[in-house]
């Protein structure tokens, strides 16, 4: 479990593939505190520590992974948004995320706002009742707030605002219109949707 407040930028050191697995290992400010079967979340995805060395651990993601989310885009030199797992002691600063990845989406807009900015979002599911004005999403691993939870025009999309130190220190200062993003819906409303049909299809 984490709370979507990014610990740090881990930068691809190298990527090798075997059968239909990826490995991926990343240098980072918070890698040599790293242990082996460690939970890290790597944009949003919840992966194991398989090996560590001095700065750097190596994580293993497996097919469904690389379907389901962004990773398979990553290049050498990409940077990806990392958080270790939350402690049970520690102030819930954002949200609470689970590493499962909902889907993909693609940023559709980025606008300057003179010192923050907005970035809207494709949301395949078009499930827009996962969506509530100022509820919690996680995108990349990045627990946000959303501004608008269906932009009027554009159906299935929605946005959120962000605040400049969240721009320099994710990924999101490198993010562009087309860029695919990892999307983690909040569990509680995913929950409650997930009731509402049973109950439906009962009555």
């Amino acid at each position: 479990m984490f709370t979507g407040i990014i610990e740090a930028f881990g930068q691809i050191k190298s990527i090798e593939k075997e059968g239909s697995n990826v490995h991926f290992t990343s240098a980072s400010p918070i890698s040599s505190a790293l242990k082996i079967d460690q939970s890290v979340s790597h944009n949003g995805v919840c992966l194991t520590v398989v090996a560590c060395s001095e700065g750097a651990h190596r994580v293993t993601a497996i097919d469904e992974t690389l379907q389901r989310s962004n990773l398979g885009e990553l290049e050498l030199g990409s940077l990806v948004n990392l958080e270790r797992a939350m402690l049970s002691n520690a102030r819930l600063d954002g949200h609470f995320v689970q590493g499962h990845v909902d889907v993909r989406g693609v940023c559709t807009e980025v606008r300057t706002m003179d010192g923050s900015w907005v970035f809207s979002f494709e949301n395949p599911f078009q499930a827009e009742y996962l969506l509530v004005d100022k509820g919690s999403i996680s995108v990349n691993g990045v627990s946000l707030t959303v501004v608008n939870p269906s932009i009027e025009g554009n159906k299935g999309q929605f946005s959120v605002a962000i605040i400049p130190f969240t721009f320099e220190h994710t990924n999101f200062g490198q993010l562009q219109k087309g860029d695919s993003v990892n999307l983690e819906f909040d569990v509680i409303g995913k929950y409650i949707a997930r009731h509402l049909s049973l109950y439906k299809s009962l009555i």
